[in-house]
């Protein structure tokens, strides 16, 4: 994140909080149900974004921290703890385990840790499947709707609240982390991570705890999305909804704010457009998908090649050139 976008980044949770107001009485139950996925990827893709885009490293198993937050919240709530307390623990556990596991993967670098990452989840999903507690491949059915202080959540607009509500926060936490004085030391990091280390930034443990940190919304993502379905399964979270969460960070630009949501929202309307054609009429069964890869692949090339530091830092430099013009051409 630029040092201009710390400034103006106070009021984006503002901004998040007006949409998540206005919005939700406006769209239909489709369109509403497409608004409450798109929330839940931004909170996720957000966190993806600051370890990417700060500590350089490259996660290809986000999707195992939003499984772990889902099963976490789910089973709690199956076996009579209040939903609003496996709601708070699934973020608290998907943490935990990025600390365990981070400990060692992250003395991994480049392609080394974004195919440990990738493993891990295979793993994960893996165990999932075969393990009788979490409902094995069948997957955990019965998971109760969310309920705080008796009021429970039964209806999708009450969910687009919730979550958007949670993509404020998460929005309004990572704003606040880089603008700390750790965030300095991330900025430090993100850019070399040599200089950073040669005055005193503790590389290790920074890479550490963002990680933890996008464990943690990607936990707290996957808790809400158990609650809304009220069922999940290891295909809920596919290897590609790993792949998803890449290309949405990228493309709307790493280490940003802005840049998860312009990402997010980008990636989740063209996955519903692919979707629509893919499931037309004479289109084989596997067309959504062979065609939701091939665009990812495409629309990461395009960005690479013509928007490298994505979406948001492009925009953002135009604007930035057109004022310094101005007065000149004055």
């Amino acid at each position: 994140m630029k040092a201009g976008e710390i400034s103006t980044a106070g009021w984006l949770p503002a901004t998040v909080a007006v949409a998540t107001l206005a919005l939700p009485p406006l769209l239909s139950s489709g369109h509403l149900s497409i608004y409450i996925l798109l929330g839940l990827a931004a909170i996720v893709t957000s966190g993806l974004s600051m370890l990417m885009g700060y500590a350089g490293q490259v996660s290809l198993g986000q999707a195992s921290f939003y499984a772990i937050g889902g099963y976490t919240a789910g089973l709690l709530a199956v076996h009579g703890i209040p939903p609003l307390v496996g709601l708070l623990v699934a973020p608290l556990a998907a943490a935990g385990f990025a600390l365990v596991v981070g400990v060692p993967l992250l003395r991994l670098r480049g392609h080394h840790l974004a195919f440990a990452t990738l493993a891990m989840q295979l793993i994960l999903l893996s165990l999932v499947s075969q393990a009788d507690w979490t409902g094995g491949a069948i997957g955990l059915q019965g998971i109760p709707r969310l309920s705080v202080g008796g009021v429970e959540f039964a209806d999708d607009i009450s969910y687009a609240y919730l979550v958007w509500a949670a993509v404020a926060v998460t929005l309004l936490v990572s704003r606040n982390v880089v603008a700390s004085r750790p965030g300095r030391g991330l900025r430090a990091l993100a850019t070399s991570e040599t200089a950073a280390a040669a005055s005193g930034v503790p590389v290790g443990r920074y890479r550490l705890v963002v990680f933890a940190l996008s464990a943690a919304f990607a936990g707290l993502a996957g808790g809400i999305y158990a609650f809304y379905l009220g069922y999940i399964a290891p295909g809920s979270f596919p290897v590609l909804l790993s792949i998803e969460y890449v290309v949405m960070a990228v493309v709307g630009g790493l280490g940003t704010l802005w840049g998860a949501l312009v990402g997010t929202t980008v990636i989740v309307l063209l996955v519903q457009v692919l979707t629509t054609i893919g499931t037309q009429p004479g289109m084989p069964s596997y067309a959504p998908s062979v065609l939701s890869y091939a665009v990812y692949a495409l629309l990461l090339v395009l960005v690479v090649l013509f928007l490298p530091h994505g979406i948001v830092p492009a925009v953002r430099d135009r604007i930035s050139r057109r004022r310094t013009e101005e007065p000149l051409r004055a």
